[in-house]
């Protein structure tokens, strides 16, 4: 199974990204809507980045982490939008063998991290809100970069192994992927091989990502809440939700589209599509968005980088 898997893989030199199936006149427009969300991906990730590193009230643990959100945002989206931009304009869709696997990879890698990382950012909001006084040492520096380190590592590891059980299949008769970016279910759909293990690895690994962030973000929810209940402040207490609300709306976001495409029966191509299209592009469009307008030290932050550079000019 192994040589055959293997001579089979030498003569597949590209695959076809056919992505939404719509007439010619509205390529054009979803061409257009692509590049506009993906240039607000770039603008809004990068300036989020260079926000975080430049003002020093947001040198703090949520900052450390929401920097390197927008930098994973950015990553993945960079590893699908390009492709499926230009693809809107060409009549060769095709992308070549490497090529998918490299996309393959590095999006599998940027989407499984930031799963980890959501996990690690409830974490400190749980600390912040529950242990304020404790904060500082508890949520000391090294630990931030332990997580962070974590998160990527588990990335790797995830889409190490699904990278190597996509691509050790068979190729025999179709190479058009149903999709606009090479992913697992899509390419199992185009195999000639048996996929009963592959999908059962590709379902396991999703439900050992998924379920334990989750459970770690809704454990930490659970105290976050209650302790917010027991502040006697109505001030303090939509303080306090204020700073929950932006991490809560993003982990709603991605796990919401995430869940929906790999834990439920692809039984709806299309709308899988959709599904895909909002946590490669949308949603790393929406979170510095989310972000920014919600919450008052980056607002401040970005007002006084505006003002400094005004004065200097």
């Amino acid at each position: 199974m192994g040589d055959r898997g293997i001579s089979n893989h030498s003569e597949v030199n590209e695959f076809i990204l056919i992505g939404f199936q719509v007439r010619p006149e509205l390529q054009i427009l979803l061409f257009f809507l692509f590049l506009l969300t993906y240039s607000m991906v770039l603008l809004g990730n990068i300036g989020m980045i260079v926000l975080i590193l430049t003002a020093s009230r947001l040198n703090t643990p949520m900052y450390f982490f929401l920097g390197n959100l927008s930098f994973i945002d950015l990553s993945y989206s960079s590893a699908v939008a390009p492709k499926a931009i230009a693809n809107f304009l060409s009549e060769n869709k095709t992308i070549s063998f490497a090529g998918c696997v490299a996309q393959l990879f590095f999006f599998a890698l940027f989407i499984v991290t930031e799963g980890f990382l959501l996990a690690a950012m409830a974490y400190d909001r749980f600390i912040a809100i529950c242990s304020p006084l404790l904060y500082s040492a508890r949520m000391s520096r090294s630990l931030c970069i332990q997580l962070v380190a974590g998160s990527y590592f588990c990335g790797c590891i995830s889409s190490i192994l699904q990278v190597s059980i996509t691509f050790t299949m068979s190729f025999c008769a179709s190479h058009v992927i149903d999709l606009f970016y090479c992913d697992t279910r899509p390419i199992q759909k185009i195999s000639c091989s048996n996929v009963f293990i592959n999908k059962v690895v590709s379902y396991s690994l999703s439900a050992i990502i998924i379920l334990p962030t989750i459970m770690v973000i809704m454990v930490s929810y659970i105290y976050i809440i209650s302790t917010i209940l027991k502040i006697r402040s109505t001030e303090g207490q939509m303080k306090a939700f204020s700073t929950c609300g932006s991490h809560l709306m993003v982990v709603s976001l991605l796990y919401g589209t995430v869940s929906f495409m790999y834990l439920t029966p692809a039984s709806n191509p299309e709308l899988g599509k959709v599904a895909s299209l909002c946590y490669t592009i949308v949603t790393p469009m929406l979170n510095p968005l989310i972000y920014s307008l919600r919450n008052k030290d980056v607002k401040e932050a970005l007002k006084n980088m505006l003002w400094e550079k005004k004065g200097f000019l």
